[in-house]
């Protein structure tokens, strides 16, 4: 198939407004964040931008790198140095662009890493909670699961990863919240949402306690594990619109 050519800063402008980026305050630039060539033609997507995806990028020829985890984050030491400078560099010298996205793909309705992590384990959004509605709240149908042990196996099955597991597996699900990622901060949100059972990538000392103490079960998924799924739908989506070639990679990451 010809590659069709899209104007960098028209894709980014698109991508604006279909994440609605304006919206969100968040912890680094969503947008372009690095600038290569006028015209792109080949876009590969994966979730972090490190120095193996641009490795995989080039080899595939790619134009543009589009990630949900980029770069300048807040409080983050701005020094270009070591891997910084190496990134930075390989970005640079072979004029590939850089577009991040964090927040504004976790929301989106359709594309976005809470909408995909649903599609993935059937699970049924009825509501949003927290701020922007970034949390999902939603049942599981009895067909696929009924308890919080049968939920974590169909997570091991449909994920490929084991959840970590706080709670009793025999406890019934209730109603299900979930946010992929870092977003263990957002149980006692669930909680006050009606959520018998939350879902979420990480989970941090305090949580451990916050869930025993509300009574949610929490099932930890891994960070990278729940957020594969959203840039890569964001890229088909692209390629199908706009007719842009485009390959997601997998950088394997046990987090």
């Amino acid at each position: 198939m010809d590659r069709k050519w899209v104007d960098r800063d028209d894709l980014a402008k698109y991508l604006a407004h279909l994440l609605e980026v304006p919206r969100f305050r968040d912890y680094c630039p969503n947008g372009l964040q690095v600038e290569g060539k006028p015209q792109i033609g080949c876009l590969v997507t994966g979730v972090t931008a490190s120095v193996a995806l641009i490795e995989a990028a080039l080899d595939l020829k790619a134009d543009a790198i589009l990630v949900h985890h980029g770069y300048f984050w807040r409080d983050e030491n701005p020094c270009i140095v070591g891997h910084r400078h190496r990134r930075l560099k390989m970005l640079l010298q072979n004029e590939v662009s850089l577009f991040a996205y964090h927040l504004p793909l976790d929301q989106h309705p359709q594309l976005g890493n809470n909408a995909q992590l649903a599609r993935q384990l059937g699970l049924q959004a009825e509501g949003r909670f927290g701020e922007n509605d970034l949390g999902w709240l939603g049942l599981m149908p009895q067909n696929l699961a009924r308890t919080v042990g049968e939920l974590a196996r169909l997570v091991e099955s449909r994920l490929g990863r084991t959840p970590m597991l706080i709670g009793d597996p025999a406890q019934s699900l209730g109603k299900i919240a979930w946010c992929s990622g870092a977003a263990q901060g957002l149980l006692q949100d669930a909680a006050i949402a009606g959520a018998s059972t939350y879902l979420s990538g990480e989970i941090s000392e305090q949580t451990v306690h916050l869930a025993r103490e509300t009574g949610v079960a929490y099932l930890a998924c891994g960070h990278h594990a729940t957020e594969r799924y959203g840039v890569e739908a964001l890229g088909e989506h692209l390629a199908d619109r706009l007719g842009l070639r485009h390959q997601f990679v997998e950088i394997e990451n046990p987090v």
